[in-house]
């Protein structure tokens, strides 16, 4: 009977005998650089296969943990069989979470090293690394290559760019999180998603994708969004959705819809979305690096572009009749003031958009019959120092209307031309004086009013130009007047006058050489 009870506390009194296990480490100190790296072992440091060995979980001891073996038993313990693809089955009924890089519960290290020389251990467990990776179950699988070394199978070895080293370590990370809280922009998201293609962790990939899809992105980011994801294979293309070209439809409703606004009078709050407005329409229409957004011939682009100038133009015109119909001597009303320099600003815009689409003559033609109205509306509400900003935005417009007469751009009648140079001419020589004496002042509004040099030779371009398709005779009337005016030193139409001199006096040998000059032709050669 004794010797049957001792037979009974034999198991008892081996179980009060054998020793707590430690938790896995290694020798020499830990890193404190990052949570979760270890040092590697040193040179005389046993390898980890000579000191770890996996052994059935004493009754006191936590379940499913890799421990050292005891001395008694180092030499003769087999390998176990049971692959940690097992073991990782038990883990999920510890009570203590698991957090990366916890020594004490750690039972895989994760070898990160790169070809510069940099190599850094990371506690990590198996129960997580199979569960969320691809490339780590296969690691750590029985059907391995390499899955009978003891050191192969707790020691994983990866090898990457030095440039993408913080990315892994920060891929390892998130796969011990349920869901991300915080993420890490735009471009190291990027890497983080490459990490997780290449070790296949699918969830974690999905998690990238859908912030990089939910996020803002800048220029530069969309250029990194370019050169990686085409790289991970079709199914990640999805982030590219937002940089896909535009339907050809899509694209003309969203130009008719913003030509409309840019063109319409909204109300003063709304007037920086129309600057906006027009500066994007202007970029669509761009030839630079990169094509126009939409092709110029399009007619139905240009009817619709002809339709928006119209309008704009009949309710200018309308403008001015009602600021002509103020009795001389009173003063306009400020708004009406204001409201005449947005019809200005806005004509000076459409300008820019019908010069690229060759439709100058839609407003050139309005600009011509209208021109006795305008300068004499500009005069009037010009005459005060506050509103000259006018002035100047009649300068441009004007400009570019003679610019498209002067080299044949819009074909129009002598009658026209000589009306053109008779009222413009004298309302340009009155003004620059005006608009140089108030933007040399130190006021901010005179440095508004200043206009770019080279609209001034622009004019002065356009007025010999013209002036030089007109007969000789009106010519002689408009020099005439040039010359006695105070302000011949603008525009200068010296060139215009030495035309006029050669031809007047070459005449009468150039059309008797012909022979048979009628006697209207006649009469019309000087003396």
């Amino acid at each position: 009977m004794r010797r049957d009870e001792s037979v009974q506390r034999a198991p008892e009194q081996t179980r009060r005998a054998r020793p707590s296990p430690p938790p896995l480490a290694f020798d020499g100190p830990t890193a404190a650089a990052l949570p979760g790296l270890a040092e590697p072992p040193g040179k005389n440091v046993p390898g980890l296969a000579a000191r770890l060995q996996v052994v059935a979980p004493p009754a006191d001891s936590t379940a499913g943990e890799a421990v050292p073996a005891p001395p008694s038993t180092l030499s003769s313990a087999p390998i176990p069989s049971t692959s940690l693809q097992q073991n990782s089955q038990i883990k999920p009924i510890l009570k203590t979470p698991i957090k990366f890089g916890d020594r004490t519960t750690s039972d895989v290290v994760v070898r990160l090293r790169t070809l510069e020389g940099r190599d850094n251990w990371f506690y990590c467990h198996s129960e997580i690394l199979i569960k969320k990776s691809k490339y780590f179950a296969d690691r750590l699988s029985d059907d391995w290559p390499t899955c009978q070394i003891l050191d192969s199978r707790y020691c994983v070895e990866v090898y990457c760019e030095e440039l993408d080293f913080d990315s892994h370590v920060v891929a390892l990370r998130l796969l011990y999180v349920i869901e991300p809280q915080t993420w890490y922009g735009v471009r190291n998201t990027l890497g983080i998603l490459q990490v997780a293609v290449r070790f296949g962790c699918y969830q974690l990939a999905r998690d990238c994708i859908d912030y990089l899809e939910s996020v803002p992105w800048e220029e530069a980011d969309e250029e990194e969004v370019l050169r990686v994801i085409p790289h991970l294979g079709s199914q990640y293309e999805e982030i590219l959705a937002r940089l896909h070209p535009v339907n050809p439809d899509s694209v003309l409703e969203i130009f008719i819809s913003t030509i409309r606004f840019a063109t319409s009078s909204p109300p003063p709050s709304m007037r920086d979305l129309k600057s906006s407005a027009q500066d994007q329409l202007e970029y669509m229409l761009t030839e630079d690096d990169d094509a126009p957004l939409l092709t110029l011939d399009n007619q139905d682009i240009k009817l619709e572009v002809k339709n928006c100038v119209k309008d704009l133009l009949s309710r200018f015109n309308c403008h001015l009749e009602s600021l002509l119909c103020i009795p001389q001597g009173t003063v306009p009303v400020i708004s009406m003031e204001h409201e005449l320099q947005s019809f200005l600003s806005d004509i000076s815009w459409i300008c820019q958009i019908l010069i690229k689409m060759e439709m100058m003559k839609h407003l050139t033609h309005y600009w011509l019959e209208a021109s006795s109205r305008i300068v004499e509306v500009t005069e009037k509400v010009g005459a005060d120092v506050d509103i000259s900003d006018s002035r100047s935005k009649v300068i441009e417009v004007t400009s570019k209307v003679l610019d498209s007469v002067g080299f044949g751009q819009v074909i129009v009648p002598t009658t026209t031309r000589l009306s053109l140079v008779n009222v413009w001419l004298p309302f340009v020589q009155r003004t620059r004086p005006l608009l140089e004496q108030q933007a040399n002042s130190d006021s901010e509004e005179g440095s508004s009013l200043k206009i770019d040099s080279e609209i001034w030779l622009g004019l002065e371009s356009a007025f010999v130009s013209i002036l030089l398709t007109l007969p000789s005779a009106n010519q002689a009337e408009i020099l005439e007047e040039w010359l006695r005016s105070e302000y011949v030193r603008y525009p200068d139409l010296t060139e215009a006058f030495e035309a006029w001199c050669y031809r007047s006096k070459v005449a009468k040998r150039r059309f008797a050489l012909l022979g048979g000059v009628s006697n209207w032709t006649r009469s019309q050669v000087p003396p």
